[in-house]
């Protein structure tokens, strides 16, 4: 899909910088029904101390994504924000936080079980929240007539987050953004919304600026832990049954969830049922997942109960294109839904 990142090659290091530690933090963003059956939903932190104790107190917040590209498991929009005259003291200097993907999966998890740890200063100052989107409602919304977009559903996703966290009362006077696409778009849409408030998006705000920062280590390892929750149910059907049979079910591990990280390959291969082919954890509305299973089910003929046999010749990828019209640049790029919601603020 042209909104998509799937056809970036990585290299070995970024694969590995990409898939999940063993030992991931289960952070209290996991909600392990939701992600399993492929629900999309946020989560919110309590507000910290710091800032409860003086809801007047101005709070600088940031933002961030992970997954965009992968063809596996969720993309998590993550925010965190903060006194912002702690920005750079307790965020950079003292806990050393960086762009996520510069930081080994575990120093990442590390970072992030300090957050949610009561006695640490990160948690008195810091409040946190993530919106998960799950892949079936990513490649619904993508499949969906009106095509509601990638890009469309990140700027919801931001959108949400952030006027959530205003609703519960922090004086939000700063907001940084990572973006996407191009900066200025993003930022004047942003602008119309909240005029009132100071808001820069820039590229690779994840490294310029330690509230992103922070906020892309929330977004990761929430997916991280996400991606592992949705690899379990493999792992119990893999351990059922006698020793035939666990050789014969036996998955091997996925990977980053990245089309071009091989075991990801591998295991969408191994796994595809022909029909369906795979379950909530997979962006159908990916490219590397609509060749898989036309290759799969090309033999397959699919006889669908309806009067007329025009349509009996049908394979199941056939319902896998958006629709694919001119329209305006900004209203292609931010979706209709933005738009309706703009003018209600």
């Amino acid at each position: 899909m042209a909104d998509t990142m799937e056809d970036v090659q990585m290299d070995t290091q970024e694969i590995e910088q990409e898939t999940p530690a063993s030992d991931v933090f289960m952070a209290p963003s996991i909600c392990k029904p939701d992600v399993i059956s492929g629900k999309s939903y946020s989560h919110f932190s309590p507000i910290p101390s710091q800032i409860a104790d003086d809801m007047a107190t101005e709070c600088v917040l940031g933002v961030d994504e992970a997954g965009r590209g992968p063809v596996l498991g969720p993309m998590v929009y993550a925010l965190l924000y903060l006194p912002i005259e702690l920005q750079q003291s307790l965020l950079a200097d003292t806990h050393h936080f960086d762009d996520s993907k510069v930081l080994t999966p575990v120093v990442r998890s590390s970072l992030m079980r300090k957050l949610c740890t009561k006695a640490s200063d990160l948690h008195s100052a810091c409040g946190w929240a993530t919106r998960l989107l799950s892949a079936r409602d990513i490649s619904a919304d993508m499949l969906a007539p009106s095509q509601y977009n990638l890009n469309a559903q990140a700027m919801d996703a931001t959108i949400s987050l952030i006027q959530e966290v205003m609703d519960k009362g922090v004086n939000v006077t700063e907001i940084y953004i990572d973006t996407i696409g191009k900066p200025e778009v993003y930022q004047k849409k942003l602008e119309k919304i909240w005029p009132t408030v100071r808001i820069t998006v820039a590229k690779k705000a994840d490294s310029l600026y330690p509230v992103v920062s922070a906020a892309s280590v929330c977004a990761k390892v929430t997916r991280d832990a996400a991606l592992d929750v949705c690899y379990e149910p493999y792992q119990e059907a893999a351990t059922k049954g006698n020793e035939e049979e666990y050789v014969f079910n036996k998955v091997i591990p996925w990977g980053s969830g990245y089309p071009s990280d091989g075991r990801t390959t591998t295991w969408l291969k191994q796994s595809i049922d022909p029909v369906f082919g795979w379950g909530t954890e997979c962006r159908f509305s990916w490219g590397t997942a609509k060749e898989l299973l036309e290759q799969k089910n090309k033999d397959i003929k699919i006889d669908w109960p309806v009067d007329d046999d025009d349509g009996n010749d049908l394979r199941v990828t056939d319902f896998f294109a958006a629709k694919n019209e001119d329209s305006d640049e900004l209203v292609d790029w931010f979706g209709k839904r933005v738009t309706q919601e703009m003018e209600v603020f």
